[in-house]
């Protein structure tokens, strides 16, 4: 997937979407494929109790243990080691600066939309575009209800990802997502990578993120919601980060948002 060997934990760690008061006792975790039929039964007690419905209780029946996305998971590390020069350089910053360029030309009247409405300007919103997916080229292949659910069900990180497996259920039953729907390893999806619980909560529009310009309006809204001020991405740190927590991440982004903004 290119520009996007690393995982992104980033857009969601402001995301909450509470259980009911009366939600069933919460599903244990698993450290392999072994109890992840058992594990699945228990969560869709969970599920509708936060009121996931047939079609989204029907994804999670159908979902597999997401092999890959585990192996993806486990190297997370790796993805932010080293100073932001040799991270840029990995994730091909100069590219993304200088095709950056061209696309906020090439997307004036769009950027210029964007920016009147949420208040970000096109240089975060194009660097996080092509650090993520290389301005679309790599979306992902991996199953996107199979991978969040398998992470839920993942001992290491449950509490984190459980709210986004009931965000994608919810968002299967809005038919915003289906059980087939594809996206990165972690089940972000999208033009710019979105955690399900993310969609739900700053999506726009019809919240299809494989579609160019709601993904962008989606993700400008993302960073309005986490304090993003107008003004240069340097100027913007705090909402840079919550994108992404990784520091090399955002310092990243800010070089090469400030850089395209900066022409």
């Amino acid at each position: 997937m290119a520009f996007t060997a690393k995982v992104k934990f980033s857009a969601a760690a402001a995301v909450v979407l509470a259980f009911s008061a009366g939600a069933a006792q919460a599903a244990s975790c698993g450290k392999d494929a072994s109890g992840f039929e058992a594990w699945k039964q228990e969560f869709a007690q969970e599920a509708k109790a936060a009121g996931v419905k047939n079609k989204g209780l029907q994804a999670l029946a159908g979902a597999k243990y997401a092999t890959a996305t585990i192996k993806v998971d486990r190297a997370v590390k790796k993805a932010f080691s080293g100073d932001v020069n040799a991270f840029m350089k990995r994730r091909g910053g100069a590219t993304i600066i200088s095709k950056g360029r061209s696309l906020k030309k090439a997307n004036a009247a769009l950027f210029a939309d964007i920016e009147r409405r949420y208040g970000v300007p096109a240089g975060p919103l194009i660097a996080i575009w092509g650090m993520e997916t290389g301005f679309g080229a790599g979306m992902g292949n991996q199953n996107t209800v199979s991978a969040i659910v398998t992470l839920a069900y993942d001992c290491r990180r449950p509490e984190f990802f459980k709210p986004h497996a009931l965000a994608a259920l919810k968002l299967v039953d809005r038919g915003v997502l289906t059980s087939s729907t594809v996206g990165a390893a972690h089940g972000e999806f999208g033009h710019t990578q979105f955690l399900p619980g993310n969609i739900l909560n700053f999506g726009v529009g019809n919240m299809n993120l494989r579609d160019k310009a709601t993904a962008l309006a989606s993700t400008a809204n993302f960073l309005r919601g986490h304090g993003y001020r107008g003004g240069p991405a340097s100027a913007n740190r705090g909402a840079i980060a919550g994108w992404n927590s990784a520091s090399v991440y955002q310092q990243a982004i800010i070089i090469m948002a400030d850089a395209i903004d900066g022409e």
